[in-house]
């Protein structure tokens, strides 16, 4: 579904970005502040939300927490230059990946749809992956550890697939970047830990104490086989 949920306080600009990927073949709806992006976000009439961080009232980060409390929905955030603590805490709780502002509408409608790509359903015919303790199923975009459901991002689906699917080896961060997120991972860019990080709290960790996906250090991340 290409149906974009715009949200931002800054009008012009909203509406500047909206009109740019309506020509580029998104259907978008701009809304103007926190409160009512988390109630469109929940209609289940979008296929992402595109919300910006700095926002009066209700900020894009409180949004984001109320959206992930009902929802797995994509989120996009926008953040400031230089707000590494933002994009960071954003990430920590769900939000899919973010695009720095000021930022190329062109650039915007690359990440949006990198990331409706890795989310959404292809007609395949189903398949199991599993690995120990951890099911996953691709075509429905679902998971269980142990037997019980996962709630998994598309962004953290993406990445445990990934490692998953090389169970028993490295697999180094660019490679995760360009599964996960879309893109090459760029320089001084913290998105792979930090997603990495909320799926190991997800997970069970092995009899011996540690965690099922394991740091190599200067290499990437390797997920244990049990």
């Amino acid at each position: 579904m290409d149906n974009v949920l715009l949200v931002d306080d800054d009008v012009e600009l909203a509406e500047m970005l909206a009109d740019y990927l309506r020509r580029d073949g998104f259907d978008v709806q701009a809304v103007y502040d926190g409160a009512t992006g988390v109630t469109d976000a929940l209609s289940g009439r979008y296929g992402i939300v595109v919300m910006d961080v700095m926002m009066p009232g209700m900020s894009g980060i409180e949004a984001l927490r109320r959206i992930r409390l009902q929802s797995q929905i994509p989120v996009l955030m926008l953040t400031g230059k230089g707000d590494d603590i933002d994009r960071i805490l954003g990430l920590e709780l769900g939000a899919d990946d973010y695009v720095p502002k000021p930022s190329s509408p062109r650039e915007l409608a690359a990440r949006i749809r990198a990331i409706l790509r890795r989310t959404q359903t292809s007609a395949e015919i189903p398949e199991l992956l599993s690995v120990g303790l951890l099911t996953m199923y691709p075509e429905k975009r679902n998971a269980t550890w142990n037997g019980q459901p996962l709630e998994l991002t598309g962004t953290e689906f993406n990445l445990l697939e990934v490692m998953a699917r090389n169970a028993g080896r490295v697999v180094n961060k660019n490679e995760l970047s360009e599964a996960g997120l879309g893109r090459p991972l760029a320089r001084f860019d913290r998105s792979i830990d930090v997603h990495i990080s909320s799926i190991r709290q997800k997970l069970d960790v092995c009899p011996n104490g540690q965690s099922y996906i394991q740091t190599v250090r200067g290499r990437g991340y390797v997920f244990i086989k049990d």
